[in-house]
């Protein structure tokens, strides 16, 4: 609860370092924050263009691959954005770390407010190109998933960010694991893909990442990961991001007086 209400307690100062994030990263270039949504937005059209046009991919439902792949590949550049920038955003912001009384809790926060603007656009850009194919956002679904997602990254980042202030080569190997859970979430491919094993798909669907891509999907595809399996799914998710939350906490709470220190 402590952590709550610091943030709370500083969430106009939250917002507006987040705001000075986003944009102070493409401060040197001509075209400024442009850069920060054509170049996820290309990386986005160009998995299109492969497996829709050229691979002639179908999504699953038989819906055209774009209205599959988007919802989900703009959950997952989501999290793995805010993930990699919350995690090293205390080395970032050594220098209120070590020179004036800050509240350390909320520095993870301003990186995650600052990838958000881009979030917001390739969510934007997701909803609007289903809405062309028919197929409309279910927008309390959405808000949902909207906030299942910033739990989760919330409260794995408490870990995540206190581990990598410690040691620098954490940030190197959270990496890596993102690129293998990339792979092993069913971003580009489908669920549907396991039906010959079902007890894999079964154990593949009570993780984290992939939970909240098959989420982001159904919000525009007329599913309903909320009470999928009577809720099962539902309540795997909360129960790992609760555990996660509590023991981040703690490793937060109790390493924070050595970050001065090591940075």
């Amino acid at each position: 609860m402590e952590f709550i209400k610091t943030l709370w307690k500083n969430r106009k100062l939250v917002l507006k370092l987040g705001k000075s994030d986003f944009k102070n990263r493409f401060a040197s270039t001509s075209l400024g924050s442009i850069w920060g949504f054509l170049q996820p937005f290309v990386f986005m059209m160009m998995y299109v263009i492969v497996f829709q046009f050229i691979f002639k991919s179908q999504g699953e439902g038989g819906v055209p691959y774009v209205v599959w792949f988007l919802p989900g590949m703009a959950m997952w550049m989501c999290l793995n954005d805010n993930i990699m920038g919350a995690s090293g955003a205390i080395r970032s912001y050594s220098y209120l770390v070590k020179k004036v009384v800050f509240p350390i809790d909320i520095i993870p926060i301003i990186s995650i407010v600052g990838n958000s603007v881009v979030s917001i656009f390739l969510f934007a850009i997701a909803i609007a190109i289903s809405a062309i194919y028919g197929k409309i956002v279910n927008v309390l679904e959405f808000l949902y998933v909207l906030f299942a997602a910033y739990a989760f990254i919330i409260a794995l980042t408490r870990f995540t960010s206190a581990v990598t202030t410690l040691v620098p080569d954490f940030s190197n190997l959270l990496a890596i694991i993102m690129q293998i859970c990339f792979w092993a979430t069913p971003v580009v491919w489908g669920i549907s893909q396991l039906d010959g094993h079902p007890t894999l798909a079964r154990i593949m669907q009570c993780m984290p990442f992939a939970y909240l891509v098959t989420a982001a999907r159904e919000c525009v595809m007329g599913g309903n990961i909320i009470t999928a399996s009577n809720g099962l799914y539902t309540a795997i998710f909360w129960t790992i991001t609760i555990i996660m939350y509590l023991w981040g906490n703690y490793i937060f709470k109790n390493k924070k007086k050595d970050f001065a220190d090591v940075l």
